[in-house]
């Protein structure tokens, strides 16, 4: 006797009611399969999350091999839609200006495609550098140029951050304290007690010239000539290459602090301790005029044509800044006796803050430094438009200022800051070096890369200061690998 007909879904009778229309074998009829899928897709979407997942993987469970694999193959579709591949490039690269760099450099990982697209995305890799401080130039077209330029930055601001970016190096030569010194285009002259200047290559540590000279307090070089101020209160003007003393300039009746000259203008300007500053002929060694108006010592003399106009000069104007312990004064350069101030800044109305002994001026902003932080005045304006208070300010002294970082220092660490943040992001130790009132006895050597690094300004000299052993230490940039 044969067994009783069963349903094929379910194995009951064969009369069952829910699959009552359903044919053998998964067979439906097409009309009735929509009707049920309409049924099924209306009450689906009703459900709550928890129970559309619970649905799912019922189903799933029910689900033999050709149904896993077409809902493996679909879900790849649905899920992992490649948007870079399938949008215009220019769409593409629109949205990838929304992602922080480090994302963009994941992303890169994710499949070649995505590499080639993301490193050719000229704008975003521009960005991403200004970020860390990088001049962008605009010039440069080749599409994976800043890409490698962002990891070059990157690998930098750690190397800072690390301290690793910096190496050092000393200059040995002098016999006795070295009082003076004096940074350009990759040479420093320094000026010692021992009655001589020096010239050496940075980067060989090689002695170029070396000539006897008085004793240096300030000096000053180009190509063809050294100038030197003294303690013996003159200024003094000697030829490298043969050694000899072209001119003498004689009147101070101080020692001559700083010096500073111009060829084109045929004048040099220097700052005494006898509170005066004279303007000579640098040619004929003529005091041409002598300014009276500083009441201390004045340590730091400049001598720069106006970028920049106001009431009291245009652009193209030559101008000279004094500096004492107290105020900078503003000078028009000229021949006429008895020359006026043009105006004096100052940080205090009562003198109660003194000013340290560097002084800063490109034709367009000035800056100094006081034990409450950094200042930047306006030259068209004369107004502050800057105070940055430095942390332990009474202990940091500014070494130079630029668009994007400055560089300080104390008696224990060379400092980076970020001035977009104010932030100090790198720092280097310094030895004991020789300290300086006036600020002769150490300076800032390259000074481009305070702007934003480039890829190629972050090179040669960083700082460099005498040593109680009469050597100059030097601090370098290491090259970026």
């Amino acid at each position: 006797m044969s067994a009783p007909a069963r349903c094929y879904y379910c194995s009951r009778d064969a009369l069952c009611n829910g699959h009552q229309g359903i044919l053998p074998h998964g067979h439906m009829e097409r009309k009735d399969f929509n009707a049920w899928l309409e049924t099924l897709s209306s009450t689906f979407i009703t459900l709550t999350e928890t129970q559309k997942n619970e649905t799912l993987d019922h189903l799933i469970s029910l689900s033999g091999a050709v149904q896993l694999r077409h809902l493996s193959n679909n879900l790849e579709t649905l899920l992992k839609r490649d948007f870079l591949k399938l949008l215009p490039l220019e769409l593409g690269f629109y949205l990838l200006k929304w992602l922080d760099p480090s994302t963009l450099l994941n992303c890169c990982s994710v499949s070649k495609q995505w590499n080639k697209v993301i490193s050719a995305c000229t704008e975003v890799w521009q960005e991403a550098c200004r970020s860390l401080g990088w001049q962008i130039d605009e010039t440069i077209q080749d599409t994976l140029h800043w890409k490698k330029i962002y990891l070059k930055a990157v690998r930098r601001i750690k190397q800072l951050q690390d301290k690793e970016a910096f190496e050092t190096s000393s200059l040995i030569g002098h016999s006795a304290r070295v009082y003076a010194l004096y940074y350009k285009d990759g040479l420093l002259c320094t000026g010692s007690d021992d009655l001589s200047a020096k010239l050496w290559d940075v980067c060989t540590g090689q002695c170029i010239y070396g000539i006897q000279t008085h004793t240096c307090a300030t000096v000053k070089f180009d190509e063809q000539k050294l100038v030197t101020g003294s303690f013996d209160n003159t200024v003094a003007c000697w030829d490298w290459s043969s050694g000899t003393k072209t001119q003498n300039f004689r009147g101070h009746t101080g020692a001559v602090f700083s010096v500073d000259y111009n060829d084109e203008l045929d004048t040099l300007v220097s700052g005494s301790a006898d509170f005066t500053v004279k303007v000579w002929s640098l040619s004929t060694g003529i005091c041409l005029n002598t300014l009276t108006e500083h009441t201390e010592w004045v340590t730091k003399v400049v001598l720069q044509v106006s970028q920049v106009e106001s009431v009291m000069h245009n652009p193209g104007d030559y101008i000279l800044l004094s500096a004492d312990k107290y105020e900078i004064k503003v000078w028009p350069i000229g021949r006429e006796v008895n020359c006026k101030c043009l105006k004096t800044l100052a940080v205090s109305n009562d003198r109660s803050i003194c000013l340290q002994p560097r002084l800063q001026f490109d034709g367009k902003h000035i800056v100094c430094a006081s034990d409450l932080g950094l200042y930047q005045w306006d030259f068209a304006s004369y107004d502050i438009i800057r105070v940055i208070r430095t942390p332990d300010s009474t202990n940091l002294s500014l070494l130079s200022l630029g668009e994007v970082f400055a560089l300080l220092f104390d008696s224990h660490y060379l400092y980076i800051m970020d001035l977009r943040t104010e932030k100090l992001v790198g720092r280097w130790p310094l030895p004991a070096y020789r300290k300086s009132k006036r600020g002769s006895s150490f300076l800032a050597g390259e000074t481009a890369w305070l702007n934003g690094l480039n890829g190629t300004n972050d090179a040669g000299l960083v700082f460099a200061t005498s040593m109680p052993d009469h050597s100059i230490h030097m601090v370098l940039w290491k090259e970026n690998g």
